[in-house]
C-alpha cells in the first residue's frame, strides 16, 4: 500500500484536519515510513507460533461488595460551593 494526496485528504477529512503542502508532503513520507515498518513483519516466519490469546497470565483479582463508612446527605452538602436543602447546584452547560 502506498500514501497518497488523496488517502491523506480523506484521512484529514475523518480527522477534521487541515495540512498546507509541506506539511501534507512531510505527512505523506512520514505515513510512508510507517507502513514500510509495519510491512518488515511480513518477513518474519509465524508458522510455528501460537496466537497470543492475553498479554500475561494474570488474573483480575477483585474484593468483595462490602458497605463501608459511608456519609450523610447533610454531610456531603456541607462544603459543596452551591446547593439547596437537597442537592448539588452546577452551572448550566448545554444550550437549547
Amino acid at each position: 500500500m502506498k500514501i497518497d494526496n488523496e488517502t491523506v485528504d480523506k484521512i484529514a477529512h475523518l480527522a477534521r484536519l487541515e495540512f498546507e503542502n509541506e506539511a501534507k508532503e512531510q505527512i505523506i513520507k512520514d505515513m510512508n515510513n510507517m507502513l514500510a515498518f509495519v510491512e518488515k513483519l511480513n518477513e518474519l516466519d509465524t508458522s510455528n507460533v501460537e496466537p497470543l490469546i492475553y498479554m500475561n497470565e494474570e488474573v483480575n483479582v477483585l474484593r468483595e461488595d462490602e458497605v463501608r463508612h459511608y456519609i450523610t446527605q447533610d454531610e456531603a452538602l456541607k462544603n459543596a460551593p452551591k446547593h439547596d436543602s437537597d442537592y448539588f447546584k452546577v452551572p448550566k452547560v448545554i444550550e437549547k
